[in-house]
C-alpha cells in the first residue's frame, strides 16, 4: 500500500507548501482538491469553504503545468484527482477527464448523487445509473476511472450499494472509493465483507475516523445525535483492522488520508507525521 495526502484536510497551506511538508513527512502522493468552493465566511481557510489547497475546476487546464511542476519537485506521486462532479455534468466531467489524462492522474471522484428523501429510491437510482452509464464511455475514451464514493447521504452509503450500483458496467472504467469514516455515520460493513462485496471495483481508498455523541433531548425524552470528527487513533472505525482486510483482499493500492478532526494540541505539520506513522505501524507487514 501507498498513502497519501487528500489536500481537502490541510486547508492552511498553499499547494507548493502542502507539497513541500507532505513530502517531508513521508508520504508518497499527494490527492489534490479540485472544486470552484466558496469564499469563508469568516476569511478564515476551512476544510470546504477557502480552503488554500486547492485548484478551481474552472480554471484547471491552465493550472496543469503548475500542479505538475509542484507535485514534480517534491517528488510526489498523483493517485487521483479529489474532484466535486455531479453524475450528470457531463461537460464538466469530460473537461476533468482530459485534465486528469493529460496530468497522468488514473482516477478522479463523480458522485453516484445525494439521496432526496422526498422522491422514489426507485427513480433516482435507475436515473442516476443511467447517467453513471454514460461516466462510464467517457472514462473508457479518456483512458481514465470514474470512481464514486461509499458517502452518507448519497445513494451509495455502503459497499453492497455502490457495488450494486456500478453492476454492468466496466471496472476498468468505473470504481469505488473505500471510505471506513463516512461509514461510521451510515452504511457501516464489517471490513473484509465489505471489500470482497466491491471486487474488481475497489478502486481507492481514503481514511478519516469519528463518531456520533448526544446532541440534545427532545420534550418526549428522545435523545438526538450528531456526527463529530475525531483523530485517526481515536474514532470508531478500527484503522489497523481495515489495513488487515484491505490486504487480505490483496489491495496494493492507495490509502489516502482526509483528516477533518481538531488539532489539539499539534500543528499540522506534526498532525500528517503523526497520521503516517499510525497507518505503518497498523499496515501488515510482508516478509
Amino acid at each position: 500500500m501507498k498513502f497519501a495526502v487528500f489536500t481537502v484536510s490541510v486547508p492552511e497551506w498553499d499547494p507548493a507548501h502542502a507539497a513541500e511538508e507532505i513530502a517531508a513527512a513521508g508520504y508518497d502522493g499527494v490527492e489534490w482538491r479540485v472544486t470552484d468552493q466558496a469564499a469563508s465566511p469568516d476569511g478564515r481557510p476551512g476544510f470546504w469553504a477557502g480552503n488554500r489547497c486547492t485548484w478551481p475546476a474552472s480554471s484547471l487546464a491552465e493550472n496543469i503545468p503548475a500542479i505538475k511542476k509542484i507535485t514534480a519537485d517534491a517528488r510526489l506521486q498523483m493517485p487521483a484527482l479529489g474532484t466535486y462532479l455531479a453524475p450528470g455534468d457531463l461537460e464538466a466531467i469530460d473537461a476533468a477527464m482530459v485534465a486528469a489524462k493529460e496530468l497522468g492522474v488514473p482516477q478522479l471522484r463523480v458522485s453516484s448523487g445525494g439521496y432526496d428523501t422526498s422522491q422514489s429510491v426507485a427513480g433516482q437510482w435507475n436515473a442516476r445509473r443511467a447517467q453513471y452509464g454514460e461516466v462510464a464511455k467517457l472514462a473508457a475514451r479518456h483512458g481514465v476511472r470514474a470512481n464514486i464514493e461509499i458517502h452518507h447521504r448519497q445513494l451509495t452509503p455502503s459497499p453492497h450499494a455502490a457495488a450494486a450500483f456500478l453492476e454492468g458496467l466496466d471496472p476498468s472504467h468505473v470504481g469505488v472509493i473505500h471510505d471506513v469514516g463516512n461509514m461510521i455515520w451510515e452504511g457501516w460493513t464489517e471490513y473484509r465483507l465489505g471489500l470482497e462485496a466491491l471486487g474488481p471495483y475497489l478502486a481507492h481508498v481514503q481514511v478519516k475516523n469519528g463518531s456520533t455523541v448526544p446532541a440534545g433531548t427532545r420534550s418526549d425524552g428522545t435523545v438526538e445525535w450528531k456526527n463529530t470528527q475525531l483523530p485517526l487513533r481515536e474514532g470508531f472505525a478500527d484503522i489497523p483492522l481495515l489495513l488487515q482486510a484491505l490486504d487480505q483482499v490483496g489491495y496494493e493500492g492507495w490509502v489516502s488520508v482526509e483528516d477533518f478532526s481538531s488539532l489539539g494540541g499539534q500543528t499540522r505539520t506534526e498532525r500528517i507525521a503523526a497520521n503516517l506513522q499510525y497507518l505503518r505501524e497498523s499496515a501488515p507487514s510482508r516478509q
